[in-house]
């Protein structure tokens, strides 16, 4: 550990130092990132996707757990952004925003417990070569808390994985894969016959693109109504818009990072008209709406606890309202 004490006390001399030193370990993430995608995936098991018994763990969140008596067929799986370290990692926002949705819509249950830059769902924190690394940036305080850019660009190019035609397939199974064994332990997954079945993939930053990624091995395993909403979500044009029976895009118009992917992917340009992108939102199965005064995160994010400027709720209150407006809260139709 002394050779990254040393490091990061280089990098308290100025911002261009660790913008230089960001750069070249994006660069040499770029090249290591789907080498380790393809190990993870040789390393599996070839046997067929089951529902093993699991049991939801122990994190100290305060999220309500569904009623005995009320009828799941609904699951909201959130998929967090690029800065978080692990799947364990709810800001009190988020807790409060998913707690909500889960007590104004009892026959759904909260899955929060997928850390999507992760094919093995495994947090930063457990993985074995670079764990105490990961787990000094998170806990650094003062200047040094400037490191966590590190975990973000880490995590982009597993972002960029997930939207890689290539790369994508691999990583985006296992994510889907993490989906259904956390889906399963929040609440049992009913058989297919039984009854019609729901599955919202809610998510911010990085994690919308991750959620349209897993969603067309979700539509071919469980056959559910599926949902993708995106909070100020970032997403590439190609990956996971054939599958989806919705699609909303909700941003807020002090969010300028969402903005971003819109520019850096062509097939979201207007002239590729025959990208996924574009086939889903002339479907009519994807939409956009303003929602608000939303930055891209902080206290006047999507989830932050700040009051809404002229307004008596907070910009996690103004989201959960503008979710809950959104056509995809009737029963579930059979498929």
């Amino acid at each position: 550990m002394r050779w990254l004490t040393r490091s990061l006390q280089w990098l308290q001399g100025g911002t261009l130092r660790l913008l230089l030193m960001g750069g070249g370990i994006l660069l040499v993430w770029g090249v290591l990132a789907p080498v380790g995608t393809l190990t993870w995936w040789l390393s599996q098991s070839t046997e067929p996707l089951g529902l093993r018994e699991t049991k939801r763990q122990a994190n100290g969140r305060t999220l309500l757990k569904p009623s005995s008596a009320a009828k799941i067929d609904c699951y909201i799986v959130y998929l967090p952004g690029v800065g978080d370290y692990s799947a364990n990692q709810l800001t009190a926002g988020e807790e409060f925003f998913l707690n909500q949705l889960t007590r104004q819509h009892p026959n759904c249950v909260a899955v929060p417990d997928v850390f999507p830059y992760s094919a093995s769902n495994t947090s930063l924190g457990g993985q074995r070569t670079l764990a105490p690394v990961w787990t000094a940036i998170e806990q650094a305080d003062g200047w040094l808390k400037n490191a966590d850019v590190l975990i973000k660009i880490r995590n982009l190019w597993r972002f960029a994985i997930s939207a890689d035609e290539r790369y994508g397939q691999v990583y985006n199974q296992g994510i889907a894969i993490a989906v259904v064994d956390r889906m399963n332990a929040a609440h049992p997954i009913p058989p297919k016959s039984d009854q019609p079945l729901k599955v919202i993939l809610v998510g911010t930053s990085g994690g919308a693109q991750v959620a349209l990624g897993a969603a067309s091995y979700l539509k071919q395993w469980l056959n559910p109504q599926l949902v993708v909403v995106s909070v100020g979500g970032d997403f590439g044009g190609k990956v996971g818009f054939e599958s989806p029976d919705q699609i909303h895009h909700l941003q807020g118009s002090q969010d300028w990072i969402e903005d971003l992917s819109a520019w850096i992917f062509p097939s979201r340009w207007g002239i590729t008209v025959g990208s996924p992108f574009n086939q889903a939102k002339w479907q009519g199965r994807y939409n956009v709406r303003t929602i608000g005064p939303h930055e891209h995160d902080g206290e006047q994010g999507y989830f932050g606890l700040a009051p809404v400027s002229n307004s008596q709720m907070t910009h996690v209150e103004l989201t959960l309202q503008q979710v809950n407006q959104l056509p995809i809260w009737g029963t579930p139709q059979r498929r």
